[in-house]
């Protein structure tokens, strides 16, 4: 994520489901494409960050549910359960490692949707894919976009997940609600964002995830990421 607040008002840009397509991937990312979740960081910084993060990475994928009520749009976010060991108590989208089974990523995030929270995998239709992010725990995650029927019903699972909350776009992708602060990975330093919403702080992988499904908008909308 570019150093300095985003210039441009992308709450106020109009999305619909075909544009939020364009923007998207149609398959995952390659290996090689580790450090496209900082397309604006320049190569010497990128390559630092890349030394300091794990070798061994586990594939894993999360499902960015996108939900339309007359024509705005909200993602469907979870707060995961205060008593897990990891990430307690963190903002998350609903997701996990990606097991033999799973055929691909999207197959890994709708069934790891469904163990957490119930989503029925009927009621998500495929967008498309955000570029893979790869955190300092040795993940490399890859974010499928799907949108989600409004008449969604959840059974979230209370081992795993406290609640599951819609945000709208037009909040996560105003960058009067975004909050810059410095991020280190190992001897790197750079920009990151969080988003407060309410009483919850947005922050961490999925703060950088919503962050690149923003840039990606935007910039098929013809604005400036």
């Amino acid at each position: 994520m570019p150093r300095g607040s985003p210039e441009s008002r992308p709450g106020m840009v109009r999305f619909d489901r075909e544009m939020i397509k364009r923007a998207l991937r149609t398959q995952p990312s390659p290996p090689e494409e580790d450090m496209a979740w900082l397309p604006e960081t320049e190569p010497e910084l990128r390559e630092r960050i890349r030394r300091a993060l794990p070798v061994k990475r586990v594939a894993a994928a999360v499902l960015v549910p996108v939900i339309e009520r007359d024509g705005e749009f909200s993602l469907l976010l979870t707060q995961r359960a205060s008593t897990l060991r990891d990430h307690a108590g963190q903002i998350a989208f609903p997701g996990g490692r990606i097991e033999p089974q799973d055929r691909d990523p999207w197959t890994a995030a709708l069934r790891e949707a469904h163990e957490e929270i119930g989503l029925e995998a009927s009621r998500v239709e495929f967008a498309g894919y955000l570029p893979d992010h790869v955190i300092v725990t040795g993940f490399r995650v890859t974010p499928a976009v799907g949108f989600v029927t409004p008449d969604y019903r959840l059974r979230v699972a209370a081992d795993e997940v406290d609640e599951a909350f819609e945000v709208p776009l037009a909040f996560l992708f105003d960058a009067a609600n975004l909050r810059e602060r410095e991020r280190a990975i190992g001897d790197a330093s750079f920009a990151v964002y969080d988003i407060t919403y309410g009483a919850r702080r947005i922050w961490g992988a999925t703060a950088g995830m919503v962050m690149t499904l923003r840039r990606m908008l935007i910039a098929q909308a013809g604005g400036v990421p």
